[in-house]
Formats: C-alpha cells, structure tokens, sequence
C-alpha cells in the first residue's frame, strides 16, 4: 500500500510497504536535472550528484563509503533531465544508518575542493568513454536536434573544458538555489512504518520558516518549452569513425502526465519493445538479418516527450534500413490496428509491466520519479486500466500525429 505525507522539513515522503523480503530500498529524488541548469551551469547537476558522496559536515567521503557498505547495503545514485536521485538498498535493521546519511549527502554535502579536483578528471574520463560509445551517445545528440537551444538538448555529462573551470563555490551554489526539502522527495519501499521513518530520519535539516523562500520544482531554472509535439524534421549526417552505422528517427512526443502518453507507449511497444516478435525486429533482424539491434524507445518529460527508433548496421543498409523502418511506421498511420492486434499488444503490454514490478529497485525508483514530477503515483490497476480503455482509432490519431513523416527528425553516425 502506498502512503504519502509530509516531514517536519518541509518535504513529502512516499512509501510503498508492500514487501515480502527485508530489503529495503531508500532514497532521496531532488528536482534538480540538467534542465534545471543555467547555461553556465552545464553538467553541474551530474558533477555535484559525483561530488555528494566526497565530504558532509559530518562525514568524510570514506566514512560515507563505508557506513552502508559495511553492513552489505548499496549506496548509489543518478542524475536525469529533470531530476536527481540518491538511493540506498540495505537490509530493514539498517533503516537508522540509511536515512541520517542520505539526508547528510544530499543537503550537508561540503565539495572539498582538493576532492573536486580528483573527481573533476574522473568525470573527465567518463565523458570521454561516453564519446566513445556512439551507441549511447546518439540519444544525446537527437535530444540536441529536437530540442535546440534548450538544457532539454544538453548533454548530461557536459564537457570537460567547463568542467574544469568549476570550484566548490559554483557548486555550492547550485545547490543552495535547487537542494532543498520543499523539491525533493523522500522514498522507501519495504517493510517499514511511517513511525519508524519518521524516528530515523534527521530533524536536524532546517525547517522552511529557517530559510529563504525556496522555488517550486516548476519555478526554478526550468525553461518552458512550445510546442510539445511535433518539431521541425530533417536529416543530419555525421561523420564518425565507427565500424557501424547508428541511426535515430523519431520526433517529440506527450508529456508524462498527458493521457496520449500511454497509447504511443503502447506502439513503441509493438514497433520495438523488449520482445523478440516487434515489428522492427521482425522487419530488421528475423526477415532480413540487417541489424542485431533495433528498438523503439518513449521517454516522457514533464511538459514534453521523446519518441525514437534507434538501430546500428553496416554503412551499406542505412537506406534499406530507413526504408523498412518508414514502412513499418506507415502500417501504422493508413489504417487503424485490428481489433486482435490491439488485443494482442495489450496483453504483451501489460505482461510486460508485471514482470517489470518484479524488479524492486526499478520500481522504487519509478515511484520516486513519478511522485517528485507529478505529486502522484499510478497503481498498476490504474495503468492496466488505461491500457484496456484504448480503442484502435484512439492509437490511429496518435500514430498519425507522432509518425507524421514530415515531422519525423533523422540522425546518422555514417
């Protein structure tokens, strides 16, 4: 059952104490992504989410280190567009260790600047294995093609020559505009109480009336962004020394919390989801042996989505590849689904997000996210009820608008 309410500080806490076994997973979700970043700011959002686990007011970075994974725990955390995540998963007895230090990581961090200066090159070198992984790094600049202009398009990591020019000033400040309670979220999924969390978690942050009026997660740093759907299309080709072709096509989509969002979910599905019987990896891999890797990809912000189809192949078959992948698209767009097919990609659907539930900390994960952007979390009742609910004109209209061909933007690694 899920359980929301409110910490002396000022922020909201959601749990889900739905659970079999004595793992718990915790963590703290902070509305602070890269979307959020000045543009003198880029890549702050992941360097302060490396710099939090190198120094508090009361603990060094070998103490935090040490203090969960000692007991067998795991300390984690990851930054997104819209938001930044730090987590804990540990055994239940452990709930007084995890929390004081999630909430010292998060709003005590320091930034020593002799730890900046070490974790500034290891970031350095993350960017670069990014750079040279295309599979990976395609993602990042088709966000850049659809949203220019905007930290929507900016590359999480961002470069290392700003990098080097940051201190632990600027992050210090990034921090005390974005880290607070007011824009965060607290989330715990095990077999604990709202009694027990409320015991272990600090009182000691400063309550809201102790502070300068903070922004809301929507106020602060966040650009807005019209339209939501469709942009411009287009072809961009760009010349990299890879073995392989990777290929992006797709366009921007609905926001998370639009009622569309779950029907085009729907079809990138059963264009190229996990399965091994889409319709892309029946058209691309099992018919024609073009590609090993072909999928269809939905992601979903707070104002606006992307929609895509990513494959790699040789240098000689991007166009047949295209071509295939458009026709594919156009089944889609000249004539609703039967009946039985929707029945067919409904089930699959909904199988699928069962089998996912399985996974304990994806799913914590998924609820702090939905919680921290929304204010809600949907039951699975709820999600499979949507999915029942749509009809095939319904999914006609939304296949007509997002795979419009003239609106769909290309990228190429040649």
């Amino acid at each position: 059952m899920i359980h929301y309410f409110h910490l002396p500080c000022g922020m909201r806490a959601i749990l889900d104490d739905e659970a079999s076994r004595d793992v718990v997973y915790a963590g703290i979700a902070v509305a602070a992504g890269t979307r959020h970043e000045l543009d003198s700011e880029s890549g702050m959002a992941h360097f302060v989410e490396h710099m939090s686990f190198k120094g508090t007011r009361h603990l060094s970075s070998v103490q935090i280190l040490n203090r969960m994974e000692s007991v067998g725990g795991d300390l984690n955390a990851y930054t997104g567009k819209e938001e930044t995540v730090y987590y804990s998963v540990f055994m239940r007895q452990h709930l007084s260790r995890a929390l004081p230090l999630l909430a010292d990581i998060v709003f005590e961090s320091t930034f020593p600047q002799a730890e900046l200066e070490k974790e500034r090159e290891v970031v350095i070198d993350e960017i670069e294995s990014y750079n040279d992984s295309p599979a990976e790094l395609i993602y990042d600049d088709f966000e850049a093609l659809l949203f220019p202009d905007h930290p929507l398009g900016r590359n999480i990591l961002g470069s290392a020559d700003r990098l080097r020019q940051y201190n632990n000033t600027d992050l210090g400040a990034f921090t005390a505009r974005l880290y607070a309670p007011e824009r965060a979220v607290l989330f715990v999924k095990g077999k604990v109480t709202e009694k027990e969390i409320r015991k272990h978690f600090p009182e000691s942050l400063l309550l809201p009336a102790q502070r300068n009026q903070v922004p809301s997660p929507t106020q602060t740093g966040r650009t807005a962004l019209a339209p939501s759907v469709g942009a411009r299309g287009g072809t961009s080709i760009v010349a990299k020394d890879c073995h392989q072709a990777h290929v992006m096509l797709g366009a921007r989509a609905y926001a998370l919390n639009d009622p569309r969002h779950i029907g085009l979910a729907l079809l990138s599905n059963l264009l190229g989801g996990p399965a091994m019987n889409s319709r892309l990896s029946l058209a691309l891999r099992e018919r024609t042996g073009l590609v090993y890797t072909v999928e269809s990809n939905l992601t979903p912000y707070t104002d606006t989505g992307v929609w895509a189809v990513y494959f790699g192949c040789d240098h000689a078959d991007v166009r047949r590849c295209l071509r295939l992948v458009r026709r594919e698209l156009q089944r889609l767009t000249d004539a609703p689904l039967s009946q039985r097919a929707l029945n067919a990609a409904r089930r699959q659907l909904k199988g699928q997000m069962a089998i996912a539930a399985d996974n304990h900390e994806s799913m914590a994960l998924g609820m702090a996210k939905q919680y921290l952007l929304t204010g809600r979390v949907q039951s699975m009742e709820e999600r499979f009820a949507q999915i029942d609910g749509l009809t095939t004109d319904y999914l006609h209209d939304i296949a007509t608008e997002i795979f419009n061909p003239e609106c769909l933007t290309t990228l190429i690694y040649e």
